[in-house]
């Protein structure tokens, strides 16, 4: 008997609350009526039509648009280009020296520290000059989840199979392979400073690229999603897959993230985000795509340090011409975000804690797949005669 008053008193209950909130949202509908306030049932809210529950109004046409969600256009090919960009990570500029725009604290530690050099130029006639320095915005790596996306090429897509669908991990607590991230990555050049003609002297540019280009796609790479054939490109690995050289890495995590300064010694680490090894797109233990695409950017330019397609740009060995550097100088890379939500104002080093820089920066359904603009130290010697050099 109690539990038949029980029930009865429930249904009750919640046939009043019903007609009660449908009652205030009919008198929340006429008051919007009568006020003039009509709500198109077309509008888009964060990636998600209205009524979705997904998200709210960005103010960003890529973002706010539920149709740009199968392969997304980040408009990095717009105006978005210059104001997605942070243009005070350029400094400190250090001619002659002396620190322009920023402390000395923020370049690298081992960096040449001369005042005057003494370089060849292409014909092999020495010429002499002073030392420049400064932070060149130079790569693109952006993270898709769709084969053959080209999210930074307006949105087109290349003919890929749809078998190769990536994912990010969404839950820490399975250790299914199904559940790992597994994305594919794209490495664009992107001179945003030749391209402007923000800037001309072309022995501080090493890599002599002068244009937005497509480099390196992980679609064709099979090292990149088989950790197995992946051993056979960095055997080393087998040194540092072990608990003890993964302990190391906490003085890294601590060091990059409290004082912005990674340990190059520690090749093996990427701070706070993970091991370096393997050089695969294959991650588990939670963290997020946040935590995870700052690891993968760091594998990234491991791995094409490896395979020499990335070099040595600053210290005196590297002043004159880039020198090979078989394992990642992490010191000489810094990193912004450029989509979803871009770091426009300060960029984070390699292994800096995603809770500094990361928070917010993911908006569902069209911005999942970021892109982060490489940032990386040139140290050259500038000619004093105008015309002796050139590289």
């Amino acid at each position: 008997m109690i539990s038949l008053r029980k029930s009865v008193f429930a249904c009750v209950l919640t046939t009043l609350l019903a007609v009660s909130f449908g009652t205030l949202a009919e008198t929340m509908q006429e008051m919007r009526d009568s006020a003039g306030l009509k709500v198109e049932q077309s509008e888009s809210l964060g990636g998600g039509e209205l009524n979705s529950g997904v998200g709210n109004n960005t103010g960003d046409d890529q973002l706010d648009d539920a149709m740009n969600a199968r392969c997304v256009d980040s408009g990095l090919l717009s105006s978005k280009m210059i104001t997605n960009t942070c243009w005070t990570c350029i400094f400190p500029i250090i001619m002659l020296g002396a620190a322009i725009g920023a402390d000395k604290d923020e370049a690298p530690a081992d960096r040449v520290k001369q005042v005057v050099c003494l370089c060849n130029d292409t014909l092999g006639v020495p010429y002499p000059g002073y030392t420049y320095g400064f932070w060149y915005p130079s790569k693109l790596i952006e993270f898709v989840r769709m084969a053959g996306c080209l999210s930074a090429l307006g949105g087109e897509t290349l003919s890929f199979s749809k078998h190769g669908q990536g994912t990010w991990e969404v839950d820490e607590f399975t250790e299914e392979d199904s559940n790992a991230t597994s994305v594919h990555y794209h490495y664009y050049s992107f001179p945003i400073l030749l391209i402007l003609n923000m800037f001309a002297k072309t022995e501080c540019i090493k890599d002599h690229y002068a244009d937005i280009d497509l480099l390196y796609m992980s679609e064709v790479d099979p090292t990149w999603y088989d950790d197995e054939i992946c051993y056979f490109t960095n055997p080393e690995s087998i040194m540092v897959a072990n608990p003890i050289a993964l302990l190391a890495c906490t003085p890294e995590a601590l060091s990059a993230t409290a004082l912005g300064k990674p340990i190059d010694s520690l090749f093996w680490c990427a701070g706070s985000w993970g091991p370096v090894y393997p050089f695969t797109t294959n991650i588990h233990g939670g963290g997020g795509s946040m935590r995870h695409s700052s690891l993968l950017t760091t594998r990234v330019l491991a791995a094409l340090h490896r395979r020499f397609f990335l070099k040595r740009t600053y210290g005196k060995d590297a002043m004159c011409k880039s020198t090979m550097a078989f394992f990642i100088p992490k010191t000489q890379y810094k990193i912004t975000m450029m989509y979803p939500v871009p770091e426009k104002k300060s960029a984070h080093v390699i292994g800096q804690s995603e809770l500094f820089w990361g928070t917010s920066r993911i908006v569902p359904v069209t911005g999942e797949d970021p892109i982060y603009l490489i940032w990386n130290w040139n140290d050259c010697c500038m000619s004093m005669v105008q015309g002796s050099a050139g590289h």
